[in-house]
């Protein structure tokens, strides 16, 4: 599934998410998701979440 539509991202999942420092090097870290911070309906460079671990970034993949 495409993780720069809002649709798709669905609280609880379970994601990997770029972080803004990770940006550069493309790292990606694993979370289930807690609030979904975009607003809009998409994004080109993935919606933006929290996960339950605090960390915020942007959806590359969903699990």
């Amino acid at each position: 599934m495409d993780g720069t539509i809002r649709t798709n991202i669905k609280i609880g999942a379970h994601v990997k998410v770029v972080q803004k420092k990770d940006q550069q090097t493309g790292m990606l870290t694993d979370g289930i998701i807690q609030n979904i911070l975009t607003k809009s309906g998409t994004h080109p460079h993935g919606i933006k979440v929290r996960l339950e671990s605090g960390i915020i970034g942007r959806v590359k993949e969903i699990l």
